[in-house]
This record gives structure tokens, C-alpha cells and sequence, in this order.
């Protein structure tokens, strides 16, 4: 499994952007795609996920009702929708596929693609 992430870039704070994860492979019905983020000297903290089928889409209490993850399966990719961006949201970003299913915990994934930056500025 291949994923690519983009749609990063520098915006102000209250924009918004939106973050592409482009996803090639075998991918089964029970994956799990999920965002995490790491800021600098800090650990990776995990944003959302999603079932592959687009199920149960779920958002960390630090950007619930700010960010919101959906899935296009006609192009095989998951989007994270950033909305009210924060300077603290300055990170960059990861998009993951957990095979088993679960995707509640950054050990829990199989697959990661490169980062894309997000800067936000105050």
C-alpha cells in the first residue's frame, strides 16, 4: 500500500485548507485510514479517521468540529477538511492505513506516507 499525502501550505489563522491522501495498493474493506500530525519537538498525535468504506468517521477532541475527515472512493483517496485553523495546529501531517481495523493508536498503523506542512501564522 501507497499513500500520498498534500494539500499542505501557509495560511492565516482561521483559514482553511484541505489534505489529500492519495491511496494505491491492495486495500482491503477492513483498512483504516487515519491523519496524524507532529509538531516540532513534540510527539505524533493522532487527528481522525475513517473506515475505508467510508464509515465511522472520527475526530480528536483537539479539532473536533474544526476538522473533518471523508473518504472518495471513486479515487481512492481520504481528505482531512481544516476549518478555523490555530497557530497550534502548525504541524506536519501524516496520513496513515491500519490493516487490522482498529486505528485509534499510532502503533496500530501499517502504512504511512511522507508528510505534507501546515503552518499556520497568527
Amino acid at each position: 500500500v501507497q499513500l500520498q499525502a498534500s494539500g499542505g501550505g501557509s495560511v492565516q489563522a482561521g483559514g482553511s485548507l484541505r489534505l489529500s491522501c492519495a491511496a494505491s495498493g491492495q486495500i482491503f474493506s477492513t483498512y483504516v485510514m487515519g491523519w496524524f500530525r507532529q509538531a516540532p519537538g513534540k510527539e505524533r498525535e493522532f487527528v481522525a479517521r475513517i473506515n475505508w468504506s467510508g464509515a465511522s468517521p472520527y475526530a480528536a477532541n483537539s479539532v473536533k468540529g474544526r476538522f473533518t475527515i471523508s473518504r472518495d472512493g471513486a479515487k481512492n483517496t481520504v481528505y482531512l477538511q481544516m476549518n478555523s485553523l490555530k497557530p497550534e495546529d502548525t504541524a506536519v501531517y501524516y496520513c496513515a492505513a491500519d490493516r487490522e481495523g482498529y486505528g485509534w493508536r499510532l502503533s496500530q498503523y501499517d502504512f504511512w506516507g511522507r508528510g505534507t506542512q501546515v503552518t499556520v501564522s497568527s
